[in-house]
């Protein structure tokens, strides 16, 4: 397969990471992950990461918590998580680096985005963690200023559901996955498929999104290949 995209940011659900254990990090997932990272990344395709922290902790677990105390452990959540999956994509020799919103020079970089094109540049991954490294903002967020700010040509979401539905298919065995969703669909009608504030930047910027399940059998390679898959979210 010969891929579509040259330049991609991924960003991938903590849940996800956990598999059906539903916490913590599942070594099986993450190396399924790393697989298909590895295949795009000899295909020449330069690779941005965001990954959440929810298999840890989600700022709203934190009820009784002052918000932003509550949404920065949920940054230091993220780097646990890139930590992880810079550990494994390096043990299959994929050169990888981690950089983070909050300044922690003992485990990685600052996220500096001239140094991150040049970490493509170079052929290495570049994990983004930290979000956007202020509170009130979610990783949805930070994925799409990051998508923008690299200038990748298509955010993929891959998440723990194989794609955006018109309900919850867990609740509603009826609900309607859709194949191709406008911005505007997103907002107008109040469609819970990515933070609004995440869709209002892609759309302003003209980033389209695709959204996918992450279990599905090489669904990011697909995904990278342009083969169907999942919900694109798009100006069109």
């Amino acid at each position: 397969m010969q891929p579509k995209y040259k330049r991609v940011l991924i960003k991938l659900s903590g849940e996800a990471l956990a598999g059906e254990q539903g916490h913590g990090l599942n070594e099986n997932v993450i190396s399924k992950v790393c697989d298909q990272i590895e295949e795009i990344h000899n295909m020449g395709v330069e690779i941005g990461l965001v990954i959440g922290g929810g298999n840890f902790w989600r700022g709203r677990q934190g009820k009784q918590m002052e918000r932003t105390t509550a949404d920065h452990m949920g940054m230091l959540a993220t780097v646990m998580n890139s930590l992880a999956m810079m550990d494994a994509l390096e043990q299959r020799g994929i050169p990888t680096r981690v950089q983070t919103a909050l300044i922690m020079t003992s485990v990685a970089e600052p996220y500096i985005l001239r140094k991150a094109l040049h970490h493509f540049e170079e052929g290495r991954v570049v994990i983004m963690a930290c979000g956007t490294g202020n509170p009130y903002c979610s990783t949805d967020t930070a994925a799409a200023q990051r998508a923008c700010e690299i200038q990748a040509e298509v955010l993929m979401m891959a998440k723990n559901i194989d794609g955006i539905y018109d309900s919850d298919p867990k609740l509603n065995p009826n609900a309607k996955k859709y194949d191709h969703l406008n911005y505007i669909d997103i907002i107008k009608n109040g469609i819970k498929a990515m933070d609004y504030t995440a869709a209002t930047m892609c759309m302003e910027n003209d980033v389209p999104v695709l959204a996918f399940g992450l279990d599905e059998d090489n669904s990011i390679i697909k995904a990278v290949c342009g083969k169907k898959i999942g919900t694109l979210i798009d100006n069109n």
